[in-house]
Formats: C-alpha cells, structure tokens, sequence
C-alpha cells in the first residue's frame, strides 16, 4: 500500500488564488495490534511494513524478548470492515506466557504521554539493562548520514510528511531505512525489519532520526540493542538523561557540518590527520 494519496487543493501565492491542483498527502490510519487475539494498542501509522511495526512494537514494550518469541504474524478482518489490513494479530511461540490483563495495561502506560520522570528511567533499565557495548565512531561519520537518509526518503520527498529513521553498521553503511507519519512507528518498523531478519540485538548499530530525539525513542532503540542514536532535531531533557544511564552516545542537531555530543562524547572521535 502506498504511503501517500492525493487530494485536490486550492494554491494561493503571491496575493491571489492560483487555481486546485491535485497534492501529496501522508496517509494515515490506524493499526490494531492483537497478540494471541487480545488487542492491546491501537497505533495512527502510514501503512506498509505493518508485520515490522507489530514486531518492533512488541519488542520495544518489552512484550517479547527474541524473534524467536513469536510463532507468526498475520493481517486480518474485523467484523464489519469494509477493507483488509488493519488489525495485526502475534501469535506466540508460547502463548501461556501471555497476560493480557497486565500487558495492556503496561502498554497503554508506556505509550502515553504521561512518561516524564526520573522514576521512568529507572523502571526502562530495571526492565532493559545499560547497554555494554558501546563503540568507537568518527564525527565526520555521523555526518555524513543524513544525506544518505535523505536519499531513503521517497515519501517525504512527495509528501513532506513522513519521519524516517535509518540504521546504518559501524562503518557508516545503510542497512535499512524506514519511514511513516508517526516517528515512534518509523522506528518500531526500522526495529521490527531487524527482529524479523533475527539481527538483534543491535549491537555496534546507529540509528538516524529525521526529527527530535524523545524519551520514547531512545528507551525503544536501547529495547533494539542500539548503543548509537544520532537525530537531526533536538533532544528532549529525559532523553539525554535516559542517554546518559543507559549507556547510550547521543547526537543532536546535525546540520551544516556540526553536532551537538549530549551522551557518550567519549566514544566520538574527531577526523585526524
């Protein structure tokens, strides 16, 4: 399904109406996500990679551990849909260890906007320990990843709507490149594409993010094993705290050939020579 749709507007510029004309619109719906037949959220997502969005948000709520957790992953029906493809259900490898009740009280907790102390924190790492891998990684490097995002970024470049995330190796190579209307959903289904292909954890991986970098989207790529997360906008406050008792590096505000270091300023090196 594509990501984008068209709708026609009415442009004004330069003091006058210029005519309608048809324009790129993000598309967004929403995704049920079921496990075991329990539905435990409902996400506002741009359709598509909607198994990786399961898997990845599974995994970044502590909801399962491994890939080998779930048994499978299908699309189905709600009674009384008039289209396919917006309920997701996980089975599970073992599904006695699968407490609705509790499970979807966790999630809609940690999904909300409500996540804002320094309790939060300890409560992620209670569940999550600090990474203990982290690596060396040149400035110039870092750098240097956003134009190669840009290029992924055929969605945005329609719409300029979308966020996406990348993942790239240690050595500065794109792995995968995901985008959506939700930046949480960019990088579950970025997570999920690595869960599902039996890469995680992360290990010595950085991740880009088009935007500002959030509590929740460092708590979800610290779920995926990523000691690295650069982002173009900002942080937020809990974000570098999170950061810093994590374990993870942090970068914010790469642009025009400079960053700011927020976390883990020990394990950036600058170009030599």
């Amino acid at each position: 399904m594509s990501g984008s749709c068209r709708s026609e507007i009415v442009r004004y510029e330069n003091g006058s109406f210029s005519g309608r004309r048809l324009d790129d619109l993000a598309v967004e719906e929403p995704l049920e996500i079921r496990v075991e037949g329990h539905s435990i959220a409902v996400v506002m997502r741009t359709p598509g990679h909607d198994r990786e969005l399961a898997a990845g948000f599974l995994l970044t709520e502590a909801i399962i551990r491994t890939a080998s957790d779930v048994f499978d992953i299908t699309t189905c029906v709600p009674a009384g849909a008039a289209a396919k493809g917006n309920v997701v259900d996980v089975a599970l490898t073992n599904p006695g260890s699968f407490d609705a009740a509790r499970l979807t009280r966790h999630v809609f907790t940690s999904s909300s906007c409500g996540v804002c102390s320094k309790s939060s924190i300890e409560a992620v790492l209670r569940r999550c320990r600090p990474l203990t891998d982290p690596f060396p990684v040149m400035g110039d490097l870092l750098l240097g990843l956003p134009g190669r995002l840009v290029s992924e970024q055929k969605g945005f470049s329609r719409t300029g709507g979308l966020h996406a995330c990348g993942l790239f190796d240690c050595s500065g190579n794109l792995v995968a490149a995901r985008e959506d209307v939700g930046r949480h959903n960019a990088l579950d289904k970025l997570i999920g594409h690595a869960l599902l292909e039996k890469r995680t954890p992360l290990m010595k991986h950085i991740v880009l993010l088009s935007g500002r970098a959030s509590f929740e989207m460092m708590q979800k790529a610290h779920a995926g094993g990523i000691s690295v997360v650069a982002a173009i906008g900002a942080p937020s406050s809990l974000a570098v705290e999170f950061a810093r008792e994590s374990g993870q590096t942090l970068a914010g505000f790469l642009r025009n050939g400079s960053m700011n270091i927020y976390a883990g300023e020990a394990w950036i090196h600058p170009a030599t020579g």
